[in-house]
């Protein structure tokens, strides 16, 4: 199936480029100039990536974000000229899954949509995963135990994906902070195991001895829903 992007960047110049970029290579777009605008496309046309502009008119960049993440779990790429740390923590804490800051490669911003599919779990692929303690909805992006859902931010539910996509396997450090947090953050191992450790609290039946989170030191960690 054809993959849908929606781009929502108030440059004239940069939609055109990336809508003609994106479309020779397959993807339908939809190009948005405003917030408003982009967030009543991604309600109507339902994107599979959204690629969006900080610094918009109207509602910006951030709030864009926190609408979209209000209903979908979307992967969702900031393209932006700010490139201060505090720009790209609020842009991340609100709920994107990376970001590229401008002037940007063409093929670096298409290797990240590449990539952002690629963590997206098809619906119709072992939607439910179940443990001795909770269940994993990978369809409907949830996690619930004694059919209470279990609240997790973005974040984590991130983490989660990776490590039930890998279940049974080693995940390197690595590779989950690549794929969670972006290139720029393969240093924050602290930053990885502070989540780990938030997982492991809201999941585990013993946050101490973990039967399903656990790690392998200095390698990386594991899930395993038959432990």
């Amino acid at each position: 199936m054809t993959s849908r992007v929606l781009v929502v960047d108030d440059e004239t110049q940069i939609r055109r480029t990336v809508g003609i970029n994106l479309r020779a290579r397959g993807f339908d777009v939809d190009l948005a100039e405003t917030g408003e605008e982009g967030l009543d496309l991604a309600a109507r046309h339902r994107p599979d990536v959204v690629v969006v502009d900080l610094g918009l008119p109207g509602i910006g960049g951030v709030e864009v974000i926190e609408g979209i993440r209000g209903w979908s779990r979307v992967p969702i790429i900031v393209l932006s000229v700010r490139d201060t740390e505090a720009d790209k923590v609020a842009a991340l804490d609100a709920g994107a899954d990376d970001y590229v800051t401008k002037p940007f490669g063409m093929d670096e911003l298409l290797a990240r949509l590449r990539a952002a599919l690629r963590r997206v779990i098809p619906a119709d692929e072992e939607p439910s995963i179940e443990t001795g303690d909770f269940t994993i909805d990978l369809a409907a992006k949830r996690v619930t135990r004694n059919g209470e859902e279990v609240r997790l931010t973005p974040t984590e539910w991130q983490l989660v994906e990776v490590l039930v996509r890998n279940r049974g396997k080693l995940v390197p450090q690595h590779q989950l902070l690549q794929e969670v947090w972006g290139p720029e953050y393969h240093d924050e191992t602290g930053n990885l195991r502070e989540y780990i450790a938030r997982l492991r609290r809201k999941l585990e039946p013993e946050q101490s001895r973990p039967r399903y989170f656990t790690t392998e030191v200095g390698l990386g960690y594991r899930f395993d829903p038959a432990e």
